[in-house]
């Protein structure tokens, strides 16, 4: 087995600049934050040996990132703060400011003979690289962390559906798919003086607090930011749950799910560490979870790559356009203004449920989430303002919300990545789900009865502050 190699498929200069005379390397970290199964982190590594300069590690810390509130920032500065102290172990000098992250990597870029970076996949995030790439003068080259198998390699278009990237996968994946242990490396400290308006650790408390920072949402009470708990969360997740994930995995009443979403989400760990870790579990090897954490996961991250409209209506395919703009006059028995829809305030227990879970812990069920978007085509004005309703209370209280997953998991409740089904009013030829199914299947009034007391625990709980 192979460990600590770096695949060259990973590796992209984003520029045509050489490398320059500078006083360091520099690994500006934004996507994956973490020091463990940090392939950027690492090659930034191999990069200030070769070169006998030290390593300096600058993360730009955004607090006007679009739809951002207190419950994100929370949940990404711990994980910073855990992933900081552990390259202080390493006499690794950390700069960090409060910026959008292309300025200060472009500031920070000056005196660095080479800049590392990991990959963004959504819109922002290509354009924070672009820009720093356009602008620097030494090369920025970026290591792709956060998937198994490098975007390009798996495709080169839009995927139409797991089947179709799934057989691309299947064939590439012995490749990708092995331990890797980084090596300890002897690097030279940084010792000169912060510059002005940087630091090297962050205040959580005090950068959540700040007046443009939206307070709408508190800090989650269920998860925790950072490489240590999601390590925990995985732990619990191969030792308690996963001889039951794909008999359990869709009953929203039970307790089947990884719940590892947050921490993919914001680089805390590497999708590549989790499948190492649940294949040496001991377990027989659970086919249905890594088809989410793999296939899926990757067949999203390949939407939002090749298609510009992965956030709105526009990017569905015509198919699912045209089929719900034909039924959409039809006649619906309720409609939901999006704050009836924030508030929980529908006739449906169910979908009440499934709103509450998210706005009180930062994540819903899996399956609930399927039935939630549905449940926002049929109760909408239109099927445009019922995916803007979905994008905007999935991106503000999820803290796995802004995320390729998210966006595809959105659009399959609109047809994308499925299949025209029978024909029906308001949907037209797009699957359908309704409470019956739910009732039939799952024992719901014990999940509702689960949502409830979490919601009155969360009531006592803001009573007692």
């Amino acid at each position: 087995m192979m460990t600590g190699v770096i695949d060259d498929s990973r590796i992209r200069q984003l520029n045509t600049r050489g490398v320059q005379n500078g006083e360091y390397i520099l690994y500006w970290m934004q996507s994956s934050v973490r020091t463990k199964y940090n392939f950027a982190l690492d090659y930034a590594k191999q990069k200030a040996i070769d070169s006998d300069q030290p390593l300096v590690v600058y993360f730009g810390i955004n607090t006007q990132y679009p739809e951002s509130n207190q419950r994100h920032l929370k949940f990404m500065l711990q994980g910073l703060k855990e992933t900081i102290d552990e390259l202080n172990n390493e006499n690794i000098t950390t700069f960090l400011k409060i910026t959008s992250p292309d300025t200060g990597a472009v500031e920070t870029g000056k005196n660095a003979s080479i800049i590392v970076t990991d990959r963004g996949y959504l819109r922002l995030h290509k354009k924070w690289r672009e820009h720093v790439a356009s602008k620097v003068k030494c090369p920025l080259i970026q290591v792709e962390s956060d998937i198994i198998i490098p975007v390009e390699e798996a495709s080169l278009k839009e995927e139409w559906s797991a089947a179709t990237i799934r057989r691309k996968i299947n064939q590439k994946i012995p490749l990708y798919l092995r331990e890797y242990h980084s090596h300890k490396f002897e690097i030279k400290q940084y010792k000169k003086d912060f510059p002005e308006n940087y630091f090297s650790s962050p205040d959580i408390n005090e950068i959540i607090s700040l007046p443009e920072i939206n307070a709408d949402v508190k800090p989650s009470e269920f998860f925790t930011g950072g490489y240590s708990f999601a390590k925990k969360t995985l732990l619990n997740f191969t030792l308690n749950k996963i001889a039951s994930y794909s008999e359990f995995k869709n009953h929203p009443e039970k307790d089947c799910q990884s719940d590892i979403s947050p921490y993919l989400h914001f680089g805390h760990i590497s999708p590549l560490e989790i499948v190492i870790e649940i294949i040496n579990s001991g377990y027989f090897t659970p086919d249905d979870y890594l088809e989410q954490l793999i296939i899926r996961r990757e067949l999203a991250i390949n939407y939002v790559t090749y298609n510009q409209n992965y956030d709105n209506f526009n990017g569905l395919p015509k198919w699912c356009i045209n089929t719900l703009m034909e039924h959409k006059y039809d006649k619906k028995d309720f409609i939901y203004s999006i704050e009836e829809f924030e508030k929980a305030n529908t006739h449906d227990k169910y979908w009440n449920a499934a709103q509450d879970e998210m706005r009180i812990t930062g994540k819903m069920h899996g399956y609930m989430r399927m039935y939630w978007g549905k449940k926002i085509i049929e109760w909408s004005e239109s099927p445009e303002s019922a995916f803007k309703t979905a994008v905007y209370l999935n991106n503000k209280y999820s803290l796995d919300g802004r995320d390729p997953n998210s966006y595809a998991g959105i659009a399959w409740c609109f047809g994308k990545h499925d299949r025209p089904w029978k024909e029906r009013p308001v949907f037209g030829k797009i699957r359908y789900m309704n409470n019956k199914g739910l009732e039939r299947k799952f024992n719901m009034e014990k999940y509702v009865k689960k949502i409830k007391k979490i919601n009155s625990e969360k009531v006592l709980l803001d009573l007692n502050e």
